[in-house]
C-alpha cells in the first residue's frame, strides 16, 4: 500500500502560493477554433464577478497607495466592501456553455484574463478582421469603476489589464446572440469588422 501524500504546512509570517488549474480535453474536430467569424458577427459578453486572477498588482497600486483605501471602507455605489470585491471568487463558465451550445453556435469564444480584450481576443480572430467593443454597452462592476475613476491609468491600458466586468466573451451569428441574451445574463458589447486582428475600444 502506497504512504499517503504529506500535505505542504503553512508557516506563519513566510509567503506561501496555493495553486490551481483546470484542463480539459476537446475533441479536435468539435474545437472552436475561430476559423469561422466573419463581419457582422456580434460579441456576446458574460458578466465577471471581478479581477477574477489578474490585474491586482495594479489593483493594489491605485487602491492602497494612490488611494489610501482600507479593506473595510464599502465601495462607492453598493453595499460590498474592498475586500469582498477583492476576493470574489472567479466565475467557471463552462457549466453555461456547455448548456447553451444545445441550442448556439459558438464560432469563438475568448477567456478575458491577462491582457484583458486588447490581448485576448485577437487570439481567436481570423487575419481578415478586427472587432469593435461599444463601452458602456454593460454595466461596470463598482471595483472597476473604482479603478477607473481613480485616474491612475488610461482608458486603454484598463481594458489591456482588467477584465473590467466581462470574463468571457463569445462571438456569435446575431441570431444566436439574441439567444444567449434571452436565456442568461449577457450583453451584447460588440460587432466583428473586416481589419487586421485587431481590438478597437469605441468609447
Amino acid at each position: 500500500m502506497a504512504k499517503p501524500l504529506k500535505c505542504p504546512v503553512f508557516t506563519p509570517g513566510k509567503t506561501n502560493d496555493l495553486v490551481g488549474t483546470i484542463v480539459g480535453v476537446v475533441d479536435r474536430k468539435k474545437a472552436i477554433d475561430g476559423s469561422g467569424i466573419r463581419p457582422g458577427d456580434l460579441l456576446v459578453g458574460l458578466p465577471s464577478s471581478g479581477l477574477h486572477t489578474n490585474g491586482y498588482s495594479l489593483a493594489r497600486e491605485i487602491i492602497f497607495t494612490k488611494l489610501r483605501m482600507r479593506l473595510d471602507e464599502v465601495l462607492p455605489g453598493c453595499r460590498q466592501t474592498l475586500g469582498d470585491a477583492l476576493l470574489a471568487v472567479h466565475i467557471n463558465y463552462q457549466p453555461l456553455l456547455k448548456k447553451l451550445s444545445k441550442t448556439v453556435t459558438f464560432k469563438g469564444l475568448s477567456h478575458i484574463t491577462g491582457g484583458g480584450f486588447v490581448d485576448n481576443i485577437p487570439r481567436i480572430l481570423p487575419p481578415d478582421v478586427d472587432v469593435e467593443i461599444n463601452i458602456g454597452s454593460y454595466p461596470m462592476l463598482p471595483i472597476f469603476q473604482l479603478l477607473a475613476d481613480s485616474g491612475a491609468c488610461d482608458r486603454e491600458e484598463l481594458y489591456q489589464v482588467f477584465n473590467m466586468s466581462i470574463g468571457m466573451v463569445a462571438v456569435v451569428s446575431p441570431k444566436d446572440a439574441s439567444k444567449i441574451t434571452a436565456q442568461t445574463k449577457a450583453y451584447v458589447i460588440g460587432q466583428v469588422i473586416p481589419g487586421k486582428r485587431r481590438v478597437k475600444l469605441k468609447f
